[in-house]
C-alpha cells in the first residue's frame, strides 16, 4: 500500500465516523436518553472499523489478516455495544451526559453536537489502528496475529467478567446503597475500564514489525483510550457521581483500591 492510500482510508474513516456520530446527536435529541450516544459510538467503530479492514486497497482480494482482524472488530463491537444498549434501554438519561447538559444549559443542543464530533474526532485513531493492523505486510498469519487474538479476547473476557459481577451485585436488595468491592471490584474500582483499554492493546500486537512503519500508527489507539478512560468521560464523571451518591463509603474504596490497573488492595485504606 502507499501513502495515498493510507491518507484515503484516514480521511474517508473520519468522514463516516462524522456522519455517524451525527447520527447519534439526532437520536439523543429525539429520545433525550443520551446513553444512546455510547451504543451508537461502540458500533459505529466496529463498523467503520470492520469495512477498513477488509477494504481492498490497490484491488486486491482481502486476506487472511484482514478477516480476522475485521473478526476481532466485529466480536469487540457487538459484545460492548449489545452491553451498553441493554443498559442504555434501562435508564432515562446517561447520569455523565446529563450533568453536562445541566453545565451547558440553553446551549445543550448545540454543545452536544460539537462534543459527539469530538468523540467522532477521537475515534480515528482507533479505526485507523485496526486499518494499519489489517494491512499489515505479508499477509500470511505469524505468530503475534495469534497473540494479537489472545489479548484481545482476555480484554473481552475481562470486562464481561467485570461487567457481570456488577450487575450481579446491583441486583442483590442487600447492597442498596453500598459500593461494588467484589471480584475483579476489589482489585481495580474500574476493570471494565481497565478490559476494555487492554481490547485496543491486541492492534499494536498484530501491527507492529520492522517492516511495517505505519505500525507506530497502532499505539495511538491504546495511548489515546488510556487518556479518555482515566482523564477524560471514564473515570472523572463516574467518580463524581459515585462520591455524590455513595459518599464517605466511596472515599473509603477509593483509599483502599486502585483507580485503574488491578492491583491488591491497600490494607492502610482499610
Amino acid at each position: 500500500m502507499t501513502v495515498v492510500d493510507y491518507l484515503l482510508a484516514l480521511l474517508a474513516m473520519a468522514v463516516a465516523m462524522s456522519v455517524l456520530m451525527s447520527l447519534a446527536w439526532v437520536v439523543q435529541q429525539r429520545t433525550g436518553n443520551s446513553g444512546w450516544v455510547d451504543t451508537i459510538w461502540t458500533f459505529s467503530v466496529g463498523l467503520v472499523g470492520a469495512v477498513g479492514a477488509i477494504w481492498p486497497a490497490g484491488g486486491a482480494t482481502p486476506h487472511a489478516r484482514q478477516w480476522l482482524v475485521a473478526i476481532l472488530v466485529a466480536v469487540w463491537s457487538l459484545r460492548l455495544g449489545g452491553h451498553v444498549a441493554v443498559r442504555s434501554r434501562g435508564i432515562t438519561d446517561d447520569p455523565r451526559y446529563a450533568e453536562f447538559a445541566r453545565q451547558w444549559g440553553e446551549a445543550a443542543p448545540r454543545r452536544m453536537f460539537v462534543f459527539l464530533q469530538q468523540q467522532a474526532l477521537g475515534a480515528i485513531p482507533l479505526v485507523f489502528a485496526m486499518f494499519v493492523a489489517a494491512h499489515a505486510p505479508a499477509p500470511e498469519l505469524r505468530l503475534q496475529d495469534y497473540l494479537g487474538i489472545l489479548v484481545l479476547f482476555i480484554g473481552i473476557a475481562g470486562e464481561g467478567l467485570a461487567d457481570a459481577q456488577l450487575k450481579a451485585f446491583r441486583t442483590d436488595p442487600a447492597n442498596k446503597g453500598k459500593v461494588c468491592d467484589a471480584g475483579l471490584w476489589r482489585w481495580s474500582r474500574h476493570p471494565n475500564y481497565f478490559f476494555e483499554w487492554m481490547c485496543w492493546l491486541a492492534y499494536p500486537v498484530i501491527a507492529l514489525s520492522p517492516d511495517n512503519p505505519w505500525g507506530l500508527a497502532s499505539l495511538l489507539a491504546p495511548l489515546l483510550m488510556y487518556y479518555i478512560l482515566v482523564h477524560v468521560t471514564g473515570i472523572p464523571p463516574l467518580e463524581e457521581q459515585m462520591l455524590r451518591s455513595r459518599g464517605d463509603r466511596y472515599r473509603a474504596y477509593q483509599a483502599r483500591t486502585s483507580a485503574f490497573f488491578p492491583l491488591p488492595p491497600n490494607p492502610a485504606g482499610k
